[in-house]
């Protein structure tokens, strides 16, 4: 069976971190793909804003570093829709920490977030992408390949992943799963915001990643979505592996 045994069926999609940016922008290109999608969020109000227009857009709240929060959401969607085609890891923290600030209590939440949670949560969703031949799709960050001097936990939780989506799709493909990854670069999204930098430190970090991007410019969320959405396709079908960059040339710059 193949992933195209399955294209007269409206696919069903898993998607995290998708109350705002990267992964609101995600759940509405699948959605306008006319694929049913399980936006996941720990904020019941972005969510409900990530679907108002979008009726495949399904809100689920739910903390996926929580004991069994990637065992409910995975619960949660086949409840609603009995299959799983698309996981998209896409949720992820920052903090304004460099390795001197580092304690106990702030490395948790970013290695937490943004390595552990895919892991369980892939684990959680496998049994139901083998009976479909799903895709999982990791969003990293292109500074993951580089250096992020005071940021380097972040970069390197997201390296990690990286590293698992290629041993995972070695590792999954005699289930008939496809494993990717696209490395976002400079993206006009809120992550900053949330993350405890003041303006002036994000006014820094945006110099700092414009002097970095060859193209000169931040990226769009949609500009990320359109190349998950493209991964994730059927006819995409014998891509495996790779770790695709929107990132404007900054990883080869």
């Amino acid at each position: 069976m193949s992933e195209n045994s399955h294209s007269q069926d409206p696919r069903i999609v898993l998607v995290t971190g998708a109350g705002t940016g990267i992964g609101r922008a995600t759940a509405r290109a699948f959605a306008a793909e006319g694929a049913r999608v399980v936006a996941v969020g720990r904020r019941a109000a972005p969510l409900a804003e990530t679907a108002e227009g979008h009726p495949g857009i399904t809100p689920l709240s739910a903390d996926l570093t929580a004991e069994d929060g990637p065992g409910t959401v995975v619960r949660a969607a086949l409840e609603r829709y009995g299959r799983i085609d698309v996981l998209v890891n896409n949720a992820g923290v920052v903090t304004t920490d460099s390795l001197g600030g580092y304690t106990r209590a702030s490395v948790r939440p970013l290695l937490e977030t943004n390595l552990l949670a895919p892991v369980l949560l892939t684990q959680a969703a496998l049994p139901a992408l083998t009976e479909r031949r799903g895709v999982v799709v990791n969003v990293t960050t292109s500074v993951g390949q580089r250096a992020w001097p005071g940021n380097s936990l972040y970069a390197a939780g997201k390296a990690a992943l990286e590293v698992l989506t290629r041993s995972w799709a070695v590792e999954l493909a005699p289930h008939g799963i496809r494993v990717v990854a696209v490395a976002p670069g400079a993206i006009e999204t809120p992550i900053a915001d949330h993350s405890g930098y003041s303006p002036e430190q994000r006014a820094a970090l945006r110099r700092w990643q414009l002097d970095h991007t060859p193209l000169g410019r931040i990226g769009r969320p949609e500009e990320v979505a359109w190349a998950i959405t493209r991964l994730a396709a059927p006819q995409a079908s014998f891509v495996t592996g790779v770790v695709l960059p929107v990132d404007g040339g900054a990883v080869v710059a």
